[in-house]
């Protein structure tokens, strides 16, 4: 093959393939992009996440449920009424159930004031409230005489600490990474969309025009026509 119509084969190619290219880039859709920001931003304006919002609605159900078997326990020992007023006016560490309630109110009121009003995105808040938990009821557990008063004396404390790692757990492994994965995305989708918004718009296909392959053969002859013409002029 003639290296002239190898080289222009070859110009011809590399003219389509970054025809093809641009048309590629040109491809991308800012429009997609936007709408897919403006979804995460949507979820921002919420002012909670779902995740979260599940958390803060288990807290809700720790606490009542405690306060539930407590009222039972009342009812069970003797009537409420008369039940209160030994546990609570007359309270004895070593007896009353009356302290495992207001634990409830202290988780459930530290933890929604730190990740649903403040919305803090932190482990430390969780831990005060479980470590506190722990180490109280692992103290009365010992030192009162809950287990000498039937089957309540196991339930509310187990109930209680078990609420309270679940809630630990739950924060840790579900709340904070889920939120933490959804940050990442909106700040990848928004690096896209402004790479996407550099790119000129309004790209045709003249703006890349490319001129037609000519044909090996009229070359052959003009080269001939050329050669021919030589002697004649030499005369």
């Amino acid at each position: 093959m003639n290296p002239l119509q190898e080289d222009m084969e070859n110009a011809l190619t590399g003219s389509q393939s970054s025809h093809a290219s641009l048309r590629d880039v040109h491809s991308i859709n800012p429009s997609h992009l936007m709408a897919r920001i403006e979804s995460y931003e949507g979820r921002e304006k919420k002012g909670i996440s779902d995740v979260r919002r599940t958390f803060c609605l288990f807290v809700t159900f720790d606490l009542l449920f405690v306060t539930l078997l407590w009222i039972i326990e009342l009812n069970v020992n003797g009537g409420i009424e008369n039940t209160l007023e030994k546990e609570v006016v007359q309270y004895d560490y070593y007896s009353s159930y009356f302290d495992i309630f207001l634990l409830a109110v202290f988780r459930f009121k530290v933890l929604i004031l730190a990740y649903a009003v403040c919305r803090l995105r932190h482990w430390w808040a969780i831990a005060l409230t479980t470590a506190v938990t722990s180490a109280f009821l692992l103290a009365k557990v010992i030192l009162s005489k809950l287990f000498s008063q039937g089957a309540f004396g196991y339930v509310l404390p187990i109930i209680s600490f078990l609420l309270a790692w679940i809630e630990t757990w739950f924060l840790d492994f579900k709340v904070l990474p889920q939120e933490a994965e959804e940050e990442n995305r909106l700040l990848i989708v928004q690096d896209a969309s402004e790479r996407a918004a550099l790119i000129p718009g309004g790209l045709s296909d003249g703006q890349f025009y490319s001129p037609p392959e000519s044909e090996a053969g009229s070359e052959e002859e003009a080269e001939e026509k050329q050669d021919s013409e030589k002697p004649l002029l030499e005369l």
